[in-house]
């Protein structure tokens, strides 16, 4: 039997099943909730009047998830898993019944910054779960599989939530995942009391400073995502917001990140990179099929579908045979293709193509990014000793919240200067392209770590 096949059995063997089943319940519903709100949250917006907020439902739970991402990976570091991956749950379900039962848009926003708490610490909770619970050689199967969580929510999410909008109340897409995810949590948490997953030598020292860069990260992320609101001080806004989430990150990243130090530096910086290239302009994808070539939104969402559905399949690809192609030649290979898709949809925007170049390319981007993603996220768990699997979890996770918010909040600013005009669509996919190219800088610099283990012991 090969390697690949041996490990593709192992995640669904009896030993692990328990776990890996709750943890894809939990990344799936999370993934479910979040497509969910997008779609409703127009409909919320409207029968609480909270036109003014709309945005800050969406920013702000990004922002606070920064504060739980680090809060939860000091704590794993610490201790154990159980007690963190309890709290994270325990602050998204509430967040996700303020938010259901909220009667202003004021209290569903405060529900949103909780469940951002929530959301933030549980992604690093199961980072740290998966390396202490699977043996390296099936991390790779592992990240694969909660790749593919993401794919059932992007073909049935945003029609699941507007049925539940129309026949029920939209009320019931928050309150009906928050009772999902007790059954999703209660599989995993079965299995991990039997399992010894304190690091045999705790990292020691306190958290305060660490807590600190979080909360003004987090304020600043906030903080950017409103600058539009400014008007003609929209600009100096973002660029006081970035200067202080630059200064205040430096100590929630491993040291040398912003520098692009080679081996885990690089794969955090890459990380965050990617992100901000591919969910950036992401958002302009269905935007430029709806405007330009009058789509409906539901045929404008097939882009988006159909690179959820490679992202899963490069994924796929990248556990299965990722040891053998190697990290240089996984990145190389998946720079190239959101290179291309980006490319793409610049050329696209600016010589009005059909949309089918749009569409497909867009489908490249996702193959590329389901062949980088989650060879970064192994890479960061074979670079960490117990002590720090934690800590470089959430550093991961931060660079990918605020890769993608920072992009985002800059995105929108250029879009709407250059509405006017006519370019708006063709800017901010030529950026999405020079952060594709700049992660190119990281991506040669990732080195290898204890991943290669898993070549040897699966052949």
């Amino acid at each position: 039997m090969s390697g690949g096949t041996r490990t593709a059995a192992g995640i669904w063997s009896t030993q692990y099943v328990w776990v890996t089943v709750g943890a894809l319940g939990l990344i799936l519903l999370a993934a479910v909730q979040s497509l969910a709100v997008t779609t409703v949250m127009p409909v919320v917006s409207a029968d609480l009047d909270g036109d003014a907020l709309y945005a800050v439902a969406f920013s702000g739970t990004l922002a606070t998830s920064v504060i739980g991402m680090v809060v939860v990976g000091a704590w794993c570091d610490r201790a154990g898993v159980l007690a963190p991956l309890t709290t994270a749950v325990v602050l998204f379900l509430a967040g996700l019944v303020v938010a259901g039962l909220a009667g202003s848009m004021e209290t569903l926003v405060v529900g949103r910054l909780v469940q951002g708490l929530g959301t933030g610490g549980q992604t690093v909770a199961l980072y740290v779960v998966v390396a202490r619970v699977y043996p390296a050689t099936l991390h790779g199967r592992v990240f694969a599989a909660f790749a593919a969580a993401w794919v059932v929510p992007s073909l049935v999410g945003p029609f699941l939530a507007g049925a539940v909008t129309e026949f029920l109340h939209w009320r019931w897409v928050f309150l009906g995942v928050a009772a999902l995810t007790v059954v999703a949590y209660v599989m995993v948490v079965t299995r991990l009391h039997a399992l010894p997953l304190r690091p045999d030598e705790p990292a020691r020292g306190g958290i305060g400073v660490r807590l600190a860069c979080a909360v003004t990260v987090a304020v600043a992320a906030l903080a950017l995502g409103l600058s539009g609101g400014l008007g003609r001080w929209a600009w100096a806004g973002v660029v006081a917001s970035v200067i202080v989430i630059a200064l205040a990150v430096r100590p929630l990243l491993p040291a040398g990140t912003l520098r692009a130090g080679r081996g885990l530096p690089s794969v955090v910086l890459m990380r965050g990179l990617i992100a901000g290239a591919l969910f950036g302009a992401e958002v302009y994808v269905p935007y430029l099929l709806i405007d330009e070539y009058g789509f409906s939104p539901t045929w404008a969402g097939l882009g988006l579908t159909a690179a959820a559905l490679a992202w899963a399949a490069g994924a796929e690809v990248q556990g299965r045979i990722g040891d053998r192609l190697g990290n240089a030649r996984l990145t190389g290979m998946g720079t190239a293709m959101l290179v291309t898709a980006t490319t793409a949809a610049f050329l696209t925007a600016v010589l009005q193509l059909h949309p089918v170049v749009l569409i497909a390319g867009w489908a490249l981007a996702g193959a590329g990014m389901g062949l980088m993603y989650s060879r970064l996220t192994v890479l960061t768990l074979a670079y960490s000793t117990p002590q720090t699997q934690g800590f470089s979890s959430s550093a991961l996770s931060i660079s990918d919240a605020l890769g993608s918010a920072m992009t985002i909040a800059t995105m929108g600013l250029v879009f709407t200067a250059l509405a006017g005009s006519g370019l708006g669509f063709s800017a901010v996919f030529a950026m999405a392209t020079a952060l594709a190219l700049l992660a190119l800088v990281p991506g040669l610099r990732l080195g290898h770590a204890r991943e290669l283990h898993a070549t040897h012991s699966t052949r």
